[in-house]
């Protein structure tokens, strides 16, 4: 009878017991490596503890066979950034980014186009990538711009997905991380195509663990010489050019929001202002500031720019923006400030996490790069995003929230994301 009673008191007590706490979610915190910086910013130079994701920049495709081209450069660097990662527990995954803005388009248009071009590229990728050692792969190809484009690209997804389990089945390993680099927004309206072009959603969100959304070079002078624009903001009153955008757009099409991580520049888009007496956002300009004909400055040379005595900057509080200037130097781009708000953002609409381009652009102290680590889980009154604060917009500047997240549909802009 004691045993009984003894018992009973066990199972009253194991039912009243709370739970074990879950485990956290990651949030991812990527960056991209370009190979290209190793001679000034080598792997080792990397601050792993504000990274869980390392993106090498690129390798290529064959354009006569269609595989994966891995250079002797590239093959005896990433070892160097796979060892590097592993300096910090837990080790940074590092997988390989293959294309880029100056890839070959027509070769990914090819590759993708038959069951046998698109098996050459994949049975070469998952073979790199266990040969090197890497987490995983991510392809970006920019941009995919009509519909069987887009329909083929659906179909490398799922194919890539079911070879990288059998490969993990055979060899008994975790499966390899299939991921993409994409347009900001879901579908591709710049393409200038009616109705726009866009992204199989479907087979991505069943495919690939996670998305990487460029939301960046929304401007620039190399394409929008004559005014100065903000090239990343989070909001943007007059177009759906902006960052709350192209997220809620890819939540809005069906990628679940945990697969959807926001792409943060660690540069900023330069113009020669006209008249430094006039010199806000939209102010006219005559072309590019400093950094090479598109105007591209990273953020240890803004902070340089800052810490000038006749600078000046300035925040867009609407925006969610940052400008400087000094004389007929303007720049805009992301600080600790914005890029704090875009997580508080990202956060809010439950997305997976969010990425730097480029690693080596941060000053010397990572200053953006740290200010979007999630230190603790923001209790809902600490959010202060404007996409928790329609009606302090509505009375601020006269829009609906829909109208700042979503803009005018469809509204067609010779403005062109570039990276």
């Amino acid at each position: 009878m004691a045993l009984i009673l003894f018992l009973l008191f066990l199972l009253a007590s194991s039912s009243t017991a709370s739970p074990p706490a879950a485990a956290p979610v990651e949030i991812i915190r990527g960056g991209y490596y370009p190979s290209w910086t190793n001679s000034s910013f080598p792997p080792s130079s990397i601050p792993f503890s504000f990274f869980t994701h390392a993106f090498y920049a690129f390798a290529q495709l064959d354009p006569s066979t269609y595989e994966l081209i891995v250079s002797p450069t590239d093959a005896a660097l990433i070892p160097t950034l796979t060892a590097a990662s592993s300096y910090h527990l837990p080790p940074a995954k590092v997988l390989l980014s293959i294309g880029g803005e100056n890839s070959n388009y027509s070769a990914f248009a090819a590759m993708v186009s038959t069951p046998s071009t698109r098996s050459a590229f994949i049975a070469s990728s998952i073979a790199a990538a266990r040969r090197l050692d890497l987490d995983g792969l991510n392809l970006d190809w920019e941009f995919p711009n009509s519909i069987s484009q887009m329909s083929d690209l659906g179909y490398l997804f799922v194919e890539w997905r079911r070879a990288a389990e059998e490969d993990a089945a055979a060899y008994v390993q975790p499966p390899l991380l299939l991921t993409a680099a994409v347009y900001f927004a879901s579908n591709f309206f710049l393409s200038g195509k009616t109705p726009p072009v866009s992204y199989p959603i479907a087979a991505m969100a069943a495919s690939l663990d996670f998305v990487n959304v460029m939301c960046f070079d929304y401007h620039g002078a190399g394409w929008e010489p004559s005014a100065t624009a903000a090239h990343a903001a989070l909001y943007d009153e007059r177009s759906n050019l902006s960052t709350s955008y192209g997220l809620k757009s890819w939540v809005a099409a069906g990628m679940p929001a945990e697969k959807i991580v926001m792409g943060i520049p660690l540069y900023g888009r330069t113009w020669t202002l006209k008249d430094p007496a006039v010199n806000g956002v939209g102010a006219e300009a005559v072309g590019p500031g400093p950094g090479g004909p598109d105007g591209e400055m990273a953020f240890s040379e803004v902070a340089q720019l800052r810490r000038g005595q006749n600078s000046t900057t300035a925040y867009d509080e609407v925006a969610v923006a940052v400008y400087t200037y000094a004389g007929k130097v303007w720049v805009g781009y992301d600080d600790e400030k914005t890029v704090a708000e875009k997580v508080r953002f990202g956060q809010r609409l439950g997305i997976g996490g969010y990425f730097f381009w480029a690693l080596g652009s941060d000053d010397d102290n990572s200053t953006v790069s740290r200010s979007g680590t999630f230190r603790k889980l923001l209790k809902p009154a600490e959010i202060s995003d404007r996409f928790c604060q329609a009606e302090n917009l509505k009375k601020k500047i006269g829009k609906s929230e829909d109208s700042l997240i979503f803009g005018p549909k469809h509204t067609n802009s010779k403005t062109q994301p570039q990276k």
